[in-house]
């Protein structure tokens, strides 16, 4: 049954999707339109700041009643920043929609951004990349956009310690008001609610004052480097490529090839590296398209003595892909990543991620196109792609 999807853009830019679904549960999010891409070398990590801080009070909420006024109410409440895209979002049961609604939208408009508070996150923060950079395989997904890109995208989107301490009140107020407006900003609904509703919310309480987004060039690049660290028992490799964005059918044949190579335990890696060979215990592969960028990587974390052999072998199988691959094959492949996609959007919560990520990329109503873009990949499509010349390649190995 196709689902009943409703967008509206208000005359204030505003942005409102919404997808009709039958439980008694709904998913919101407030997002902006905004995360690493917008953010100069300088101040790397103040979108992920700001994230932070607007859980941390407005003028009639403290931090705690924000997350009370969720939570008991059955929700669960929470928030991230991409390199695209910021979002505060609320799983709830539907009834309390009312109640999503007015928090997030008080949190989003009206922050207070307290001196002390700002203080406190900055130490939180600050041991969040602690936290990352102690944790090998969270360390080498990070450290792998820096392979792939030069600053500013290619640096940590949390920031760095030094940028941190330069985020004053001042500079995050000023990134606030210059970008969370009305016209950068999307609200999105999936579950259990009424669209006439939501849009006369929105119209009541958002102004039509505009933001603007800072853009800064995205230069690719490629290399392979390896760290030694101290303590650990076990190295962690990821390979990575570049996806062309420039045609749009090059993003779903990237798709494909990558849940071939990487995508579970019937994967053509899982199968070469862990099953014939036992050289590793996890082998992982992940896409993220953008508009702006887009690469493929692959994780494998395996014994230092074994990462040249890995490596050749991720080559080995992308050149036999690229032409040995079969009909047969790539049909079950594709079987594959559309079964996952709608395995997937069963959960309201994770429709809403891939509505508002389709809806930057362009439109979220491409979200019902998935297994028709991906039914239509032609195996040349593949098989080109897997004709890897140029790649990145980051170790993180014991000393």
């Amino acid at each position: 049954m196709k689902p009943k999807f409703y967008r509206k853009i208000l005359k204030n830019g505003m942005t409102l999707i919404f997808e009709k679904r039958s439980l008694p549960v709904v998913s919101v999010a407030f997002a902006v339109r905004s995360g690493g891409i917008n953010e100069a070398a300088s101040e790397r990590g103040i979108s992920h700041f700001i994230e932070h801080m607007l859980y941390k009070g407005t003028p009639t909420r403290n931090s705690k009643q924000i997350a009370e006024e969720i939570e008991k109410n059955g929700g669960d409440l929470n928030g991230f920043t991409g390199e695209a895209l910021t979002a505060y979002h609320c799983k709830i049961p539907s009834k309390h929609i009312g109640i999503a609604l007015e928090v997030l939208s008080d949190l989003i408009k009206n922050p207070l951004f307290d001196e002390k508070e700002i203080e406190k996150q900055r130490h939180v923060i600050l041991e969040e990349i602690k936290m990352h950079k102690d944790n090998p395989i969270h360390y080498v997904f990070e450290e792998i956009q820096s392979s792939l890109y030069k600053k500013p995208f290619g640096m940590p989107l949390i920031g760095t310690n030094k940028i941190l301490s330069s985020l004053t009140k001042e500079k995050i107020s000023k990134r606030f008001k210059q970008i969370y407006q009305a016209n950068n900003m999307i609200l999105c609904v999936v579950g259990d609610a009424d669209f006439n509703n939501i849009v006369e919310f929105a119209k009541k309480n958002f102004g039509n004052v505009k933001g603007n987004l800072p853009k800064f060039k995205i230069v690719k690049k490629n290399e392979s480097r390896t760290e030694k660290r101290k303590g650990i028992n076990q190295a962690n490799l990821i390979f990575a490529h570049h996806i062309p964005t420039s045609k749009e059918k090059r993003n779903y044949a990237a798709f494909v090839l990558n849940v071939l190579m990487a995508g579970g335990m019937s994967s053509r890696l899982f199968q070469e590296i862990r099953e014939k060979r036992n050289l590793a215990y996890a082998i992982k592969g992940e896409s993220d398209i953008n508009r702006d960028f887009a690469y493929s990587l692959i994780y494998v974390g395996t014994s230092k003595q074994n990462v040249g052999k890995v490596k050749k072998i991720i080559l080995d199988e992308f050149k036999k892909v690229s032409k040995e691959l079969n009909e047969k094959e790539l049909s079950q492949v594709k079987e594959q990543v559309i079964g996952n996609h709608q395995i997937s959007i069963e959960d309201s919560q994770s429709q809403m991620v891939n509505l508002l990520y389709n809806e930057i990329n362009g439109n979220a109503k491409k979200v019902y196109e998935f297994e028709k873009n991906i039914r239509a990949v032609k195996l040349d499509d593949v098989k080109n792609l897997a004709k890897i010349k140029k790649y990145s390649f980051f170790a993180l190995i014991p000393e």
